[in-house]
């Protein structure tokens, strides 16, 4: 296989609570081998574009730190994560890039010298990769926005999981231009784009009984319910019943109270493009009805559950 010429897959990916950075459990097992499995299908990451569901600001905000650490963006939580960290290259030259994307797409976008990875940005790629060597580019973006103007937002960053002569170069422009900027021809693009934040997230369900509720609870028929619509419908690319889920799918306003957790979701499928494959690569479940649940979305989506299916098998 030509690593150089695929295209990489767009990833949902649920972050569940804190606690999923000390206690991996089937998600952190999956995540654990889906570094490797995107390495060898599609070749490594040139960066990784992070959209995160802790990160939200009223317009599309690229902080463009030279680099990132962990921020720890929780309270009462095991002292131990406090401890971790996930010290990465930032990658500014890619926040002129995808700027320039979204404002061809007719969006807004600001790029700031801001660093800093929430927690659903550092808990995932502490997993996948934890070598740390990939430079992260966080997005925030808005809450108030609708699944199809995000999914318009993931569509116009498309272009950035190319990967191959044809795709266009990264610009070495600083944030905001000046004077003796360049723009050479680079290689190609090569980014892995991942929506961060959880299928389901219903806190009060979790916490009802305490601060520390039981890892280990069978699954609630809502939380199945739901989970199980959204793998069948992606599957089958219903776009019109996906974004329009708050009315049509089964039990949403109990699983997403707010949907800002579910939102970078529809980031996701966007860059892996309406007519491709959506496909649900690992499902799981923590504390009874916190999905754990991952996506991929475009051409190489396939090849991720094909890895997916042989490991269960």
């Amino acid at each position: 296989m030509d690593t150089k010429t695929r295209t990489l897959p767009a990833l949902f990916l649920s972050h569940g609570s804190p606690m999923t950075a000390l206690e991996p459990r089937e998600a952190g097992a999956f995540l654990q081998r889906l570094g490797p499995a995107i390495a060898t299908r599609f070749g490594r990451p040139k960066a990784i574009l992070a959209i995160s569901a802790h990160s939200l600001t009223r317009e599309p905000v690229l902080l463009a730190a030279p680099r990132h650490e962990a921020v720890y963006d929780f309270g009462n939580f095991d002292d131990r994560l406090f401890t971790l960290r996930y010290d990465v290259a930032g990658a500014p030259e890619l926040a002129t890039r995808v700027a320039a994307l979204l404002k061809a797409a007719g969006l807004p976008a600001h790029v700031v010298a801001d660093g800093g990875l929430d927690h659903g940005i550092w808990t995932p790629l502490r997993y996948a990769f934890p070598d740390a060597d990939i430079p992260v580019l966080p997005l925030a973006w808005p809450p108030d926005w609708t699944p199809a103007q995000l999914f318009a937002l993931g569509r116009a960053l498309a272009p950035l999981a190319a990967r191959g002569h044809g795709a266009p170069p990264l610009s070495s422009t600083p944030p905001g231009g000046g004077p003796g900027a360049t723009r050479p021809q680079g290689p190609a693009e090569g980014v892995l784009i991942v929506g961060s934040g959880s299928i389901t997230h219903n806190l009060r369900r979790v916490f009802a009984g305490g601060m520390r509720p039981v890892a280990e609870q069978p699954a609630t028929p809502e939380s199945t319910a739901f989970r199980d619509w959204f793998a069948a419908r992606t599957a089958t690319g219903d776009w019109p019943a996906l974004l329009d889920y708050r009315r049509q799918a089964p039990h949403a306003a109990l699983m997403h109270p707010t949907d800002e957790h579910l939102l970078p979701f529809f980031v996701a499928a966007g860059a892996g493009g309406e007519s491709a494959p959506g496909r649900r690569i690992h499902a799981s479940l923590t504390y009874g009805d916190l999905g754990m649940d991952a996506y991929a979305f475009g051409a190489g989506a396939d090849a991720l559950m094909d890895d997916e299916a042989a490991v269960a098998a």
